[in-house]
């Protein structure tokens, strides 16, 4: 059986961090958004996805390492651990020092030749291009440490550092009114000097806390080439999520400006908040699904990925609700203005995440099988399909919003196909599976919303009052059919006992 108490030891630390982390960062993002202004915010949000965009391999050689170093920890093989780091390093060294010869290349021709930026702003926009570049490459050769600390479980180290990070954070805000250079500059550049810093940080904690960090010059060309073979098998579907994510929003900045882009970045700010919720919970159930199929435990981990594919759902759908029926108030309490296309981008975004929700912990059984090539080619090239369909949908005159229609759309259908492929390498019941999980969340889903929005229409307070209890209602609503039609009976009888024995304590 899988380790619950360390899931929900580590998710506890998790939860910890992120709560602290969400706060300041709604708090910071309402000031930089009045400080810079829409257009300065938007072009801060769509030239840093320029150099996204030259990372997609090393999505894929992330995913690599974080399996590898996953699974032989859970064989206790520490000798080949450490090979699996170093060769990882050096792999991720490589891949940053190519990233950016294209960023420096292919990258700059597309921002100058590509890109929409507001008159004037073209120096500034360029200095924050080059230090997301120079973000990029530490962020790349991270990779490794980050991996190493997920797969040994420390999240404590996790919450510590964010701490930090968030204060670090918050001090650049207020630096903001004060900055002797352009203000958008500036900004980048403080946030860069603070990634760079905590990186370090963990590169110093992972060397003098876990052997396998010790750096050694290996030649294994077999491991380097079993690495690249495994990245180069993901290596379609993180194109398609850069496709699905920077790809549509420089679709968007391409016909229709900055500022469309601020709506964008500010969607995708709150769902960054929310999904952590999720991610969080994923990051300390990751290990035990790949652990336990290297352990030769495929119906355990297969009960885990059910589990863990609902309850990161429910906990999405707990959040979401409330910001579905509250939206406009949320963005003016939030941010006081917000640009146009804001709400509507939010609720298509929230759509889109709640469907990737159940897809993670499917996903993660993939790379513990290491069974990637074909199921990339299939639901990567579906998920790509979302770009052109997208620049079609906009060609012909459609409103910014139908790029979010052409993603949801594509992620739907992949997802149809992702259960199908899983067949061929586990055995599972697909039947059960979609009644056991879609057939779950659907049906909290449409019971919770249907009963809170009777509820909410009958709540004549008006402002913050009118908030709170929405809020109040929705979770109240969204628990209670989550205990009763999400949950089975042994599900049920395991939150009876953690109740019964917080009351007897």
């Amino acid at each position: 059986m899988a380790d619950n108490r360390k899931i929900a030891k580590n998710t506890m630390f998790l939860y910890f961090r992120m709560l602290l982390v969400m706060g300041v960062n709604l708090y910071t993002s309402r000031v930089v958004l009045q400080v810079l202004g829409f257009e300065n915010y938007g072009l801060y949000n769509v030239v840093g996805g320029i150099v996204t965009m030259f990372t997609f391999l090393n999505g894929s050689l992330g995913a690599a390492t974080s399996r590898y170093i996953t699974f032989e920890l859970g064989k206790r093989d520490f000798e080949r651990l450490n090979k699996v780091f170093n060769t990882a390093l050096i792999i991720h060294v490589i891949i940053a020092l190519l990233i950016i010869l294209l960023a420096e290349t292919v990258g700059l021709w597309f921002f100058y030749e590509k890109m929409t930026i507001p008159h004037g702003r073209l120096e500034a926009a360029l200095w924050v291009y080059q230090i997301s570049v120079i973000t990029c490459f530490f962020s790349l050769t991270q990779v490794p440490y980050n991996a190493t600390i997920i797969a040994y479980e420390n999240m404590k180290i996790y919450a510590y550092v964010g701490i930090v990070e968030v204060l670090l954070k918050l001090s650049v805000v207020f630096l903001i009114f004060v900055s002797p250079i352009d203000k958008l500059v500036f900004y980048a550049l403080m946030l860069c000097l603070i990634q760079i810093g905590i990186m370090f940080f963990y590169r110093i904690y992972c060397n003098r806390h876990f052997a396998s960090c010790v750096i050694h010059i290996y030649k294994d060309r077999r491991l380097f080439k079993e690495m690249f073979s495994y990245a180069g098998s993901d290596l379609i579907g993180n194109i398609a999520v850069l496709a699905q994510g920077q790809g549509l929003n420089i679709l968007l900045n391409m016909f229709f400006g900055p500022t469309v882009n601020a709506a964008r970045g500010i969607a995708y700010q709150v769902q960054g908040a929310i999904t952590q919720f999720s991610n969080n919970f994923m990051t300390a159930v990751r290990p035990q699904i790949i652990k336990l199929y290297a352990e030769s435990r495929p119906e355990e981990m297969m009960r885990l990925v059910k589990q863990s594919s609902c309850f990161s759902f429910y906990l999405m759908w707990v959040i979401s609700l409330p910001i579905f029926l509250e939206t406009d108030y949320i963005l003016t309490l939030w941010l006081g203005d917000y640009p146009e296309h804001t709400v509507c981008f939010l609720h298509l975004v929230l759509i889109l995440c709640l469907i990737q929700t159940i897809k993670t912990p499917r996903s993660t059984v993939f790379h513990a099988t290491g069974h990637l090539k074909f199921v990339n080619m299939v639901v990567g090239g579906i998920l790509c399909a979302a770009f052109p369909l997208a620049y079609i949908l906009l060609k012909i005159g459609f409103s910014p919003e139908s790029v979010f229609y052409a993603a949801n759309a594509t992620m739907l259908v992949s997802e149809a196909a992702s259960m199908i492929i899983l067949k061929k390498y586990i055995d599972y019941s697909i039947s059960d599976y979609i009644k056991k999980v879609y057939g779950r969340c659907l049906l909290v889903v449409i019971t919770s919303f249907f009963i809170t929005h009777i509820l909410y229409q009958h709540i004549y307070n008006q402002g913050f009052l009118h908030l709170v209890l929405t809020c109040v209602l929705s979770t109240a609503s969204s628990m209670f059919f989550v205990y009763v039609l999400g949950m089975d009976k042994t599900e049920r009888d395991k939150v009876k006992n953690i109740i019964t024995n917080k009351l007897k304590r």
